[in-house]
């Protein structure tokens, strides 16, 4: 900290408007000063949306935080970015001739390494030696103490116990096949993957995500590989048109159903799936291939366990975790990081950068935002009003550790992508943040999925609203772009029912073949086509499908769990379902692939207007339009309709995908070769409009592209 000086001797500052110039000065008083000075008028969510104006002391309140939070983690290094580097720091590094491992254990009082390489014992010669007041443990070794792929632990000691512990910091971690036991491993090869793509620019206009679990990712009865879907799985994915894959479960996890949601070790790839050299040729040969690779990173909780985990590293439970009632989530049986820890957001933020520098990721899910931004975890808790994010039951902690992780990730790679999932509408989560937000570039659109489960679960075929459908598609904050979807993951679960599997129930398992022409297997199909094709068309931002529900996977997800007899039946997905020719989920792959295709071929598809044209719920008929395509539905299930006429802009169109069309499952009853122009009439010549005529058939989608 630069030397005070007294306020009657202050000059008067020029305020630069970048926030990082100031802050570079190290000066506290001119930081205080400058930030004592900001008006709420400079925030931009607030200057687009008035009704957030009678919480402006929030907003700039928040924004302040950050800034001097900011200000504090980064007094040494100079930047976020070179402050989150821990990694580079503790755990184990092989440094010339030594070897040199540190740990953060500040409740210790002794701590040994032990392994393989000292028969499990604890030996003086392999006794840390604590380096500092803060808690900084350190041994320092030669290159013969030990070697790659040995197994060694932690002995940490404290007044009143001890515990074996697997270190903090640690990239990789392994688990017994026969006593199920986690070990540490040391991960030194002589020759480690080297990276091809350097750097990698995501596409994102429009961002369209298959959602993925490598594990689940195979045909057989097990636990898939990285080299697995690096091999068999990701050219389905470039076939199919998506420009991103976002991976489930990578940081590891003991208990193999918790879908990866509940980490032990924050900085290891998951083993149970490969190496770590496995995992970076993977993204790399996803990059070949124009693929963006997001990470499902998990920083609102940890596993409760002690010796795989955090939940009492050093004999002080509160090490990383708040102390007390909130030390324990409620409802996931698990614990929740302390955000106002100086030293926990170091672990964080290091963590974040770690996984794009040491791996290429390009970006990540956060998961349990929601959790994370309230004191209730969201909890029995509603979010109808601008006051229920604003009245002091936020955590505004973990508000400032979110602002400041993308601060450090964008600052970091400038084309990374940040997406919240986060269920309760926070104005500003997806705003930037010298505008007042948290600084995500998307957010989940969570209440589609919702919206599409209650339509099919509660209202008949005939009581579909267009109005409403539409609505819901496109109700957003228009300055936060989202990421719309029909289902994910969670709706494919045991307990819950994945779309197809809602539309055609049990009739899955005996009316799929090509051959079978099933009335409620028809219908199903149909649905499935429109509503993915609404959802996809109507995004603000990007896509997200998860793996397999793109060709109607017919089963739901269940790990292996003793419920279940430890069976892999449920944890998989059927890849020759789709690839044989005699099944009619090629029908809904092939329809998949060319409704990305369409959308992804558009560029900046996300940012073109909708332009609504027509909508008659009586009919159960929707236009619009985006750019020069027009997308029609008809979501009648009983009537098709001839001549079918609406205003449009005046020219030819051309038909370039049709639900119904028999590559689809269809019965091909609209001419794919046929022209179409606007009929003149006089009254809109002025409006450059003109009628067109369509035969629509019942239960479908057209989608037109205007050719002048």
């Amino acid at each position: 900290m630069k030397k005070q000086v007294p306020a009657k001797t202050r000059k008067i500052i020029s305020v630069p408007k970048n926030a990082d110039q100031i802050l570079a000065t190290g000066d506290d008083i001119q930081i205080a000063d400058w930030m004592n000075g900001l008006q709420p008028d400079r925030f931009g969510i607030i200057k687009r949306d008035p009704y957030l104006a009678p919480y402006s002391d929030a907003i700039v309140g928040r924004y302040k935080y950050m800034l001097w939070k900011a200000h504090e983690l980064t007094r040494e290094a100079g930047s976020l970015s070179a402050m989150a580097s821990g990694y580079l720091y503790f755990g184990l590094h092989k440094k010339g001739s030594k070897w040199i491992f540190r740990e953060w254990a500040p409740n210790a009082t002794k701590i040994y390494l032990v392994g393989e390489f000292n028969n499990w014992e604890e030996r003086e010669d392999y006794a840390l030696t604590k380096i500092n007041d803060g808690g900084v443990w350190e041994i320092i070794l030669p290159l013969d103490a030990m070697h790659h792929k040995d197994l060694y632990k932690l002995h940490v000691y404290w007044d009143g116990g001890w515990g074996e512990r697997i270190p903090a910091w640690v990239n990789r971690v392994v688990q017994d096949d026969e006593t199920k036991i986690f070990s540490a491993q040391v991960w030194e090869p002589s020759h480690s993957y080297k990276f091809k793509v350097e750097n990698f620019v995501p596409r994102t206009e429009p961002l369209l995500i298959y959602e993925c679990h490598i594990g689940m990712a195979t045909s057989e009865e097990k636990v898939g590989s990285y080299d697995e879907f690096r091999k068999n799985v990701l050219p389905r994915v470039k076939k199919l048109g998506y420009t991103a894959i976002q991976i489930m479960a990578i940081q590891e996890h003991p208990y193999y159903g918790s879908f990866g949601y509940h980490v032990s070790n924050f900085f290891a790839p998951s083993s149970r799936f490969g190496t770590p050299d496995d995992l970076k040729r993977l993204i790399d040969e996803a990059h070949e291939m124009g693929i963006a690779v997001i990470m499902d990173i998990v920083h609102s909780h940890a596993v409760k366990n002690e010796v795989e985990g955090l939940g009492n590293f050093c004999g002080m439970p509160d090490q990383y975790f708040y102390p007390g009632g909130r030390r324990e989530h409620p409802a996931w049986d698990s614990l929740c990081f302390n955000y106002a820890s100086n030293e926990v957001l170091h672990f964080l933020l290091s963590n974040c950068k770690y996984w794009l520098d040491e791996f290429k990721f390009d970006g990540f899910r956060f998961d349990g935002v929601t959790s994370m931004l309230n004191l209730s975890h969201g909890l029995g808790q509603d979010f109808g009003s601008y006051d229920d994010y604003y009245n002091g039951t936020q955590d505004g902690d973990a508000i400032c550790y979110l602002t400041l992780a993308n601060k450090l990730i964008h600052e970091f790679n400038p084309h990374a992508i940040t997406i919240a999932e986060e269920m309760s509408g926070m104005p500003g989560l997806a705003a930037a943040i010298e505008d007042g937000g948290m600084g995500f570039d998307y957010r989940l659109a969570m209440g589609i999925p919702d919206y599409w489960i209650k339509t099919l679960k509660e209202k008949r075929d005939e009581d579909w609203n267009t109005t409403d459908i539409y609505w819901t598609m496109t109700n957003r904050r228009a300055d936060e772009k989202t990421i719309s979807y029909v289902e994910s993951h969670d709706q494919a679960l045991v307990g819950d029912k994945t779309i197809i599997f809602r539309l055609i129930d049990a009739k899955m398992y005996w009316h799929m073949m090509e051959n079978d022409d099933d009335f409620d297997v028809n219908r199903g199909i149909a649905l499935h086509k429109m509503i993915r094709l609404i959802t996809l068309s109507t995004i603000n931002g990007g896509y997200l499908n998860f793996m397999g529900n793109e060709f109607g996977h017919p089963e739901w997800i269940d790990f292996p769990r003793e419920g279940n007899g430890w069976s892999y039946k449920y944890a998989r997905r059927q890849w020759d379902l789709v690839d044989r020719k005699e099944l009619k989920y090629k029908f809904l792959n092939k329809f998949d692939e060319d409704e990305i295709h369409l959308v992804e071929g558009v560029k900046k598809f996300n940012e073109l207007p909708l332009v609504p044209i027509w909508d008659n719920r009586g009919d159960h008929v929707i236009a619009y339009m985006r750019g020069n395509l027009l997308f029609v539905f008809n979501f009648d299930g009983q009537r098709s309709f001839t001549e079918y006429g609406f205003l449009c802009p005046k020219g030819q169109y051309e038909l370039v995908l049709d639900t119904d069309a028999p590559q689809y499952g269809g019965f091909g009853f609209v001419d794919p070769n046929a022209d179409y122009e606007t009929n003149y009439d006089p009254l809109y010549e002025g409006d450059g409009k003109g009628w067109l005529k369509l035969y629509i058939p019942a239960r479908s989608a057209l989608v037109f592209r205007k050719k002048n």
